[in-house]
């Protein structure tokens, strides 16, 4: 059903990085927020976009900010650098969702709440890395993986899954060998991105432990916040809460520091 070259020609169907994205991502990245904004200002679509991410009610401004530049002053180099890094992720996203209960305004909130999330956690471990802010762009990415692999053959999917409960990527794993985080490390090596960014996804799966410890205290973190957020009503019933399966025994000594950090009861 789902073979590795299928897999292949969806990578090479996704297009490169557009010059405009390359440039403003370099400017950030050097926190050449002036000239980052004269560049994403004549990309009209990214323009819109940052515009409506900016002035949505999660980021608590009251008054509307319309100017670039002001829009990067506000999210800093790294946060504007993670928000184009969402936009990039969102150009995947398909019209119509089939597979998941999604669409565009509740996939855009989902990459807005993980952002945030993710920065609360960089700030109580006191990390300050943009890479690794950056990294939790790509868990969408697999969202949006799992509904182009599998939507022509939903129908097959669908009774895979009421046979036995069985979550999206360990289908994949036993149809093609490789798993959706896989495939997002061919994503961000496609887009150029930091190879720090694909390694640290790589853990955050929960199966693939690395022998760098620092970067398995981030996938543990990250892996638990998907979970979380996927774990909210509105993902619940966009049926995402057995996108992948739950490693407790991977996180299970942080598990009391991240229920403690995002409250839960």
């Amino acid at each position: 059903m789902i073979t590795k070259e299928k897999i292949d020609d969806y990578i090479e169907k996704i297009p490169p990085a557009p010059d405009t994205l390359r440039k403003t991502v370099f400017l950030l990245n050097n926190g050449e927020l002036h000239k980052a904004a004269v560049v994403a200002q004549s990309d009209l679509a990214l323009s819109a976009y940052l515009k409506s991410i900016v002035n949505k009610p999660i980021y608590g401004f009251k008054n509307e900010v319309s100017d670039i530049s002001q829009i990067f002053g506000i999210l800093g180099a790294t946060g504007s650098q993670t928000t184009v890094y969402n936009y990039m992720i969102n150009l995947l996203s398909p019209n119509k969702w089939l597979l998941f209960k999604l669409n565009a305004t509740s996939f855009s909130s989902l990459q807005d709440t993980l952002s945030l999330q993710w920065k609360k956690i960089l700030q109580h471990l006191e990390i300050k890395d943009k890479d690794i802010e950056n990294s939790i762009t790509l868990l969408p990415a697999s969202i949006i993986v799992s509904e182009a692999l599998f939507c022509e053959k939903i129908e097959d999917v669908q009774l895979i899954r009421s046979a036995k409960s069985i979550d999206y990527n360990t289908i994949l794993v036993r149809l093609a060998g490789v798993d959706l985080f896989d495939i997002c490390e061919q994503i961000s090596n496609k887009w150029e991105m930091s190879n720090k960014i694909a390694t640290i996804i790589q853990a955050a799966s929960g199966i693939k432990p690395l022998s760098d410890e620092s970067i398995n205290i981030l996938g543990k973190w990250m892996h638990l916040l998907l979970f979380y957020e996927l774990s909210q009503p509105t993902f619940v019933e966009a049926g995402l809460n057995d996108f992948i399966d739950f490693q407790i025994d991977f996180v299970s000594d942080i598990y009391e520091d991240f229920a403690s950090l995002m409250d839960v009861q």
